[in-house]
């Protein structure tokens, strides 16, 4: 039996890449291939699904054996697969720009070049890659890598279905929203290049001229305290700190009940890879405004009212727009439901078969 085992430096629980490896092993073995996850740093609830990379062991030969790897940091993983005999291909997620953490956290940044250098080297030892993105597969190429496919971000939305909202905080966020005024939310990590300082810009603007109830949920964990904190001190200058909430982590229904809740999603960030979060704020029927950056337009398509710049002006109107025109608002939660179709997990897993089977066939 044909076996391909994916590795990746960080398996952690709730994230984006550790559902997607999560789906890809079970696509693989419901297709008749061997397929285990090797990982660095394994969270404590992902120990039962993964074994340290250190744990793995090729044929000499390689023969029947592909590994894929999930490259979106650095890792000591990288120059340990260059020297494996087994065929080695990549999944890319994007590497964040240093330049986003230089100013907030200069060695994130290190961190990040070195991530760069380290995917340069890898490409020389790499048989092919895969990408979220046509953004991400085009940065492969740049790099070095051949023969890229691209294969979105494998979600299944039936979780969503399945596991419901945390009745606690839908309960917490209804009663918020009967003093009136519309709920913007924005999912992702306190990140510089998720430009949250930005968004909250926008919404001081659109609580000025249009709704001063309005309420912003920054939902997503604080990997940048400094940019965290100033954040919150513009949020105070701008006189809407009561109205944003910053949210730590939240659990998978806690999430799913911020969705529910929302009147609308605002993305302003400048660098995905995908972005995951615009499909899953669809998928409630939540209508999206976003800044048409980096894989941005390619993920949403005609769903999302996508704006070519973020001055706080014509991103309070866009909303308002949203919030206000029930033709605009339906067309685009319609969109967005044909959107979700679009990256189905029967649909995403196709795409993933179509990609791998011939590359496996040609490499051995």
């Amino acid at each position: 039996m044909t076996a391909v085992h994916q590795f990746l430096p960080v398996f952690a629980a709730g994230d984006a890449i550790g559902g997607h490896v999560l789906r890809i092993r079970d696509t693989l073995r419901a297709a008749g291939y061997e397929s285990d996850i090797f990982a660095d740093d394994i969270h404590p609830p992902m120990r039962r699904h993964a074994r340290s990379f250190l744990d793995f062991r090729a044929p000499a030969d390689g023969r029947g054996v592909h590994l894929l790897y999930h490259l979106s940091t650095g890792s000591r993983m990288a120059a340990w697969l260059a020297e494996q005999t087994a065929p080695l291909a990549v999944d890319y997620h994007n590497i964040t720009p240093a330049e986003y953490f230089d100013r907030w956290q200069p060695q994130a940044a290190a961190v990040a070049r070195e991530a760069r250098a380290e995917m340069r080297r890898l490409a020389s030892s790499t048989r092919y890659g895969l990408a979220d993105s046509s953004y991400n597969a085009l940065e492969l190429t740049g790099e070095g890598y051949p023969d890229t496919a691209v294969v979105p971000i494998l979600i299944d939305f039936t979780d969503f279905d399945s596991t419901g909202p945390d009745t606690a905080t839908l309960t917490r966020l209804r009663r918020r929203a009967e003093s009136g005024g519309a709920h913007w939310i924005f999912v992702g990590r306190v990140a510089a290049n998720k430009c949250q300082h930005d968004l909250i810009a926008a919404f001081a603007a659109y609580r000025q001229l249009f709704d001063p109830r309005a309420r912003l949920s920054i939902v997503g964990g604080r990997t940048l305290l400094l940019y965290s904190r100033a954040l919150e001190r513009l949020a105070d200058e701008l006189g809407v700190a009561d109205a944003v909430d910053f949210t730590n982590d939240v659990k998978f229904p806690q999430l799913l009940a911020y969705y529910s809740a929302a009147d609308v999603y605002v993305s302003l960030s400048e660098h995905e890879g995908f972005c995951v979060p615009l499909v899953e704020a669809m998928h409630y029927g939540v209508p999206t405004v976003a800044y048409a950056s980096t894989a941005v337009p390619e993920t949403v398509g005609d769903a999302t009212l996508l704006l070519a710049d973020k001055d706080p002006l014509t991103v309070a109107v866009a909303v308002g727009r949203v919030l206000t025109d029930d033709v605009v608002r339906k067309a685009l939660i319609e969109a967005g439901q044909r959107r979700v179709e679009h990256f189905s997990l029967v649909n995403n897993q196709r795409r993933l078969l179509e990609a791998l089977e011939p590359r496996i066939a040609e490499h051995g």
